[in-house]
């Protein structure tokens, strides 16, 4: 579907201006996120920060962001390895060459339950991004781009993933690739776990990157839980 190309360059440009920037990644400290989501009177309570994603709330912190991203991991939902049925259905839909109007209330329809049980599908929010771009609901399209970005700037602020050192944190394998993707690189064929390091290969670029490193801390704690 040549279309969804469209929505790439959305996430490649994102990428790429992120990317581009030389600032000071940070890791994120699990114990001290998992302590401050839990008070209530605080701003970074993580039913408060949930409720403003959900609203799509442009007003966020970086440090909120990181908070609500890295937060999940310790709500009871949190199954990254997890997937959801409808993600099949979703995938039907988008199989067809010529979608009508009933086609992108379906990607809509099937992205809102994937995301009501994994509310950083990235994958979700691009396929709707592309159905509101088809029917030209603009203002869905904007809360659900601002949603988008709100992901991927804690992505990118956690590390550049060159090294172990400065790998991406994730919460989710499925957003290395997302990651791949958003920074204009293909994955290269290659997949090996190091330690508690997923190392992606990247296919023959300009920029001579090999692969990309992401710590999947979280994932691999939840197998041992």
């Amino acid at each position: 579907m040549k279309k969804l190309l469209t929505l790439i360059v959305i996430l490649f440009f994102i990428g790429q201006v992120s990317y581009s920037q030389d600032w000071d990644f940070e890791k994120p400290d699990y114990s001290k996120i998992e302590k401050n989501i839990k008070d209530k009177k605080s701003n970074l309570y993580y039913e408060s920060l949930m409720n403003r994603f959900s609203k799509a709330d442009s007003t966020l912190s970086l440090n909120e962001k990181r908070h609500l991203y890295y937060g999940y991991t310790f709500q009871e939902s949190y199954s990254p390895y997890g997937r959801s049925t409808y993600e099949d259905s979703l995938r039907n839909v988008l199989q067809e060459e010529n979608l009508a109007h009933v086609d992108f209330e379906k990607i809509i329809a099937f992205g809102d339950k994937i995301l009501r049980s994994n509310p950083f599908n990235l994958d979700a929010l691009n396929y709707q991004l592309f159905a509101f771009e088809q029917t030209k609901d603009q203002e869905a399209f904007q809360k659900k781009l601002t949603q988008l970005r709100t992901i991927v700037d804690v992505l990118m602020s956690s590390g550049n993933g060159k090294t172990k050192e400065d790998a991406f944190y994730v919460i989710d394998t499925s957003h290395e690739y997302n990651l791949l993707s958003i920074l204009g690189f293909q994955f290269g064929g290659s997949q090996h776990l190091i330690e508690h390091y997923d190392y992606l290969s990247v296919a023959e670029n300009n920029q001579d990157i090999e692969g990309f490193y992401f710590d999947v801390s979280p994932c691999l704690n939840s197998i041992i839980k």
